[in-house]
């Protein structure tokens, strides 16, 4: 489980570099601005449109206006833009930007152009278009126009890799000059930022600093007015109408506002592509760029070092979903973890990158949800390594001692499994040949191996079927337990009803291997149930699954203690009870208080049987336990009469009268009922 959290833990630094490096190469843009753009729509609601910014445009209806009243076609004559801008000079509007690129003379004549200018200078806060072609080439408007601007703008889009506008420069240097972009020049003419704030946005060098915008929904959020509305209220206000009708616009509406003019006419304005629309305006993007200033919404890029963190913190998340889904003990409480861990994962990222987003802070959310992903898939590939490897282990170091049932809930929850020591109650299973010594004299190496395998693999299947665990073989024995390493609350009851099944096993058998030994075969068995000390014992490449203690002692004790009562299975009191409570139907009869060899205190043990076998032998055991209580209370004599009778069909009556007879001739003189054992 270490190595496989150290390798866990390994795949964070790796992840969190690989992103990191394809991150700073931009791998991630195009997903990004994507992700960006969706970012900007749905946060757009939580900005508005600067009441202090009003949009002008020649829309259709502007231009149908013009045709039918007017007869203007299109272009307009510039006396038409001079008429608007008188009409915000009289408004006492901020300043008048224009998004058009007055390039060529008017149609109209060399006066047509001057009226523009004059109107223009009148004002004194126009700001007019300029295009650069490049740092060398540039489209300035014709004089007298030039002239009359108060300020010439850049009108030049900052598009990103995939054509879309998402941030405007402060503005364009051009043959030593410092030209503010459409958008910054009403804070140019207020006097917000001054010529020398421009030369430190917009050095010489070319390297221009660049505001990432924020986009209201759409165009509409600024209540664009059509230019044939402004040049009929024009009219309206030199004709002296009052009041104006509804369809007109008092001026007084404008006073102190920014106004940009711009066409939104079909076939006549520019189309750029931003987050929010694929066909938006150009002059949009300069309004945008205003709003974003003056609100101070630009969208801030968190700090590269915060970005390293936060993509380590990432890379790391994925791995701990893995680590602690993992250490789920059910599956399927593992399979809701990874689920619920991983899909957690990417709605908190996203939806901190949404929320960040409102409060105008750009978090990089695709190089933060790969470094989790990645993060994630990968650990989940070496986690699924680790348990393979950690199930062949498992399979390779248990196969030989536990059954494949037990082996696949070891696989299913290793947490079971404590390498080393465990101390835990356990009930132990001890079982020897009867004169196995005396069989094997007689076979020959060949015939003795074939024997002994065939009894004990009979003996391990049963073993192995019922949650034992097989300890070792040791000649003809055989040590197992249960409730280790897999927990078995009812181990006493598996393991008694095991032996049982061993012996009625072996008595089927026993034809057939007297055959093969020449002697009947029978064999001893002595369980105990209570704590020792479970686990892989040895050195670091060589152990066995064993277990320690001094229940384990006792254990193998009982199994030698069946040789002076003649019987064949054996079981101390502990064991008895723990299996009674939880359910066995197994019937038990005293057979002894004892002292065995190496133990002080006297056990009370038993000889379980199967029902039937109690009932065919009642009368036989119920004699038998009359007896003993005479035994316990010192009535020698009396207890000899009574098991001598029963001598003939119990042998361990049979060995209980003996024994009375032993001490008739030397009574002990403290008494206290323990039948004391002479031999292992």
């Amino acid at each position: 489980m270490k190595k496989k959290r150290r390798s866990l833990l390994a795949v964070c630094p790796a992840v969190f570099l690989i992103v990191l490096l394809l991150h700073v190469c931009g791998v991630f843009s195009f997903l990004e601005f994507k992700s960006y753009d969706d970012r900007m729509k749905r946060t757009a609601s939580c900005y508005t449109a600067g009441d202090d910014i009003a949009l002008v445009i020649i829309d259709q209806e502007s231009l149908v206006w013009a045709q039918k009243e007017m007869g203007w076609s299109w272009p307009w004559p510039r006396s038409a833009y001079g008429d608007i801008v008188r009409y915000f000079t009289h408004a006492g509007a901020a300043s008048v930007c224009f998004d058009m690129l007055y390039t060529e003379d008017s149609v109209y004549g060399k006066d047509d152009d001057e009226d523009f200018a004059r109107a223009n200078r009148e004002f004194g806060r126009t700001a007019l278009a300029v295009h650069f072609l490049t740092e060398t080439d540039a489209v300035f408007p014709i004089e007298p126009i030039r002239s009359s601007a108060k300020v010439l703008s850049s009108v030049v889009s900052t598009s990103d890799s995939d054509g879309v506008v998402r941030r405007s420069a402060y503005g364009y240097s051009y043959d030593g000059t410092v030209y503010p972009t459409l958008g910054v020049s009403p804070l140019v003419l207020s006097g917000a930022i001054t010529d020398d704030d421009l030369s430190v946005l917009v050095p010489a060098d070319g390297a221009r600093a660049a505001v990432n915008l924020r986009y209201a929904r759409s165009m509409n959020e600024y209540i664009p007015y059509s230019a044939s509305q402004i040049l009929r209220s024009y009219q309206a206000l030199k004709n002296g109408v009052s009041p104006f009708p509804d369809d007109l616009i008092e001026p007084e509406q404008f006073a102190g506002t920014d106004v940009f003019f711009g066409v939104y006419a079909p076939g006549l304005y520019d189309i750029c592509s931003t987050p929010v629309s694929q066909t938006y305006p150009g002059v949009g993007i300069h309004v945008s760029m205003l709003n974003t200033l003056r609100g101070g919404s630009g969208i801030a890029m968190v700090p590269f070092a915060v970005v390293c963190a936060l993509l380590f913190v990432s890379a790391l998340c994925g791995c701990l979903v893995v680590e602690l889904a993992g250490s789920s003990k059910k599956h399927t409480v593992s399979v809701v973890l990874h689920i619920t861990g991983f899909a957690a994962g990417i709605l908190l990222l996203t939806a901190v990158s949404y929320v960040l987003f409102a409060r105008s802070i750009w978090l990089p959310l695709i190089a933060l949800l790969c470094a989790f992903v990645a993060s994630y898939l990968i650990s989940l590939i070496v986690a699924y390594y680790a348990e393979g490897r950690q199930k062949k282990f498992i399979k390779t170091a248990f196969s030989q001692y536990l059954s494949s049932t037990v082996i696949d809930q070891l696989i299913a929850d290793p947490s079971r499994l404590k390498l080393g020591g465990d101390r835990r109650e356990i009930t132990i299973y001890f079982s020897d040949v009867q004169g196995f010594t005396t069989i094997s004299e007689g076979l020959d190496p060949a015939e003795l191996t074939s024997l002994l395998n065939d009894y004990l693999g009979e003996m391990t299947d049963i073993i192995l079927s019922s949650g034992g665990t097989l300890d070792k073989y040791e000649g003809d024995a055989l040590i197992a337990f249960w409730n280790a390493p897999v927990e078995e609350p009812d181990h006493a009851r598996r393991g008694l009803e095991a032996a049982l099944r061993c012996q009625q096993r072996l008595d089927e058998l026993r034809e057939e291997l007297q055959k093969r030994s020449g002697r009947p075969m029978y064999q001893r068995i002595g369980l105990n149930t209570g704590y020792a000390v479970v686990g892989n014992m040895g050195s670091a490449k060589h152990f066995n699954y064993t277990m320690l203690g001094d229940a384990v002692n006792l254990a193998s004790r009982l199994e030698g203690l069946n040789k002076q009562f003649g019987t064949y299975t054996m079981c101390s009191d502990a064991t008895r009870r723990a299996a009674l409570e939880h359910g066995t139907q197994l019937c038990f009869r005293e057979l002894a208080r004892a002292a065995v060899v190496g133990k002080k205190e006297a056990v009370t043990v038993y000889e379980p049987m199967l029902p039937e076998v109690y009932e065919r032998r009642r009368k036989t055991i119920e004699s038998f336990d009359a007896a003993l209580h005479l035994f316990y209370d010192g009535d020698f004599a009396g207890a000899q009469a009574r098991f001598s009778a029963l001598a003939a069909e119990d042998p361990a009556a049979e060995k209980y009268a003996v024994k009375c007879a032993e001490l008739l001739r030397s009574k002990p003189e403290h008494w206290n009922g323990v039948w004391v054992a002479t031999s292992k």
